[in-house]
């Protein structure tokens, strides 16, 4: 394919997959469960941090997060006793377990408390092009609470060389403006285009069969390469490409 044919196929593939359709199976779907913007974004990002794995598993396992928090994560975060945090003792999903909960309860509250929460957080450290900068700074933000070191592995830094597939993931949710519906587009000071896609092993093997993506680890240089080649197609909303990327390797086995 030619260039022109290959941003054509990727539009088509981004009309199929970014429908509403697709909030059944992804755990885009926690966040949509509420209204109130700091539910949403709450939630959206307890989902995002444990979505690795078994889908099926991770959108469980995100609901019973929201369940321990009764349902009302914002007011949780803020309003907890020492009580209601022994709840979240007992979760787990994968390697994420209840004491890595709390800590990020406790992380999520002092961003509230003390940073105008999450959204003023991840737009003050934003760049032109790239929201690479902000994570890095957002993680030493949210990890500013007495925390087990290795509860620090829940959030990548992309200035070590991750492609922090889950962070982006978040972001896109938060960040892009969808007239489709699935993503919630909630946060308005922070440019779509500055987004980067959600690498992961499926859009990274459709991306290099697609020749556009060459790196073969899928890190942050892979990340880089990836974010310069969709945002030659669109830079205005270049992540709307994950809708392609991502549905052609998991619907599709492409």
């Amino acid at each position: 394919m030619n260039s022109a044919e290959l941003q054509s196929f990727l539009d088509e593939k981004v009309t199929q997959y970014n429908t509403r359709d697709f909030i059944d199976s992804d755990p885009v779907q926690i966040p949509h469960l509420f209204s109130q913007k700091e539910d949403i974004e709450i939630a959206g990002f307890l989902a995002a941090t444990i979505a690795w794995g078994n889908r099926k598993m991770i959108i469980k396992n995100a609901h019973r997060m929201v369940e321990l928090m009764g349902n009302s994560p914002y007011d949780f975060v803020l309003s907890h006793q020492e009580k209601d945090l022994k709840n979240l003792e007992s979760f787990v999903h994968r390697t994420f377990n209840g004491q890595d909960f709390i800590v990020f309860i406790k992380g999520l509250q002092h961003i509230y408390q003390n940073h105008n929460g999450l959204e003023a957080v991840f737009a003050k450290n934003q760049e032109a092009f790239s929201m690479q900068k902000s994570i890095h700074e957002f993680k030493k933000v949210f990890f500013d609470v007495p925390h087990a070191t290795r509860t620090q592995k829940h959030i990548s830094d992309p200035l070590n060389n991750s492609a922090a597939k889950r962070i982006n993931m978040y972001l896109r949710w938060m960040v892009r403006q969808d007239t489709k519906g699935v993503d919630l587009g909630i946060w308005k000071s922070i440019s779509p285009g500055a987004l980067s896609c959600p690498l992961d092993v499926h859009s990274g093997n459709v991306a290099r069969k697609l020749g556009l993506l060459k790196r073969k680890q899928n890190d942050g240089k892979a990340l880089a390469e990836l974010d310069t080649q969709l945002r030659i197609l669109d830079p205005n909303d270049p992540v709307k490409y994950d809708f392609a990327l991502f549905g052609l390797g998991v619907f599709e086995g492409f």
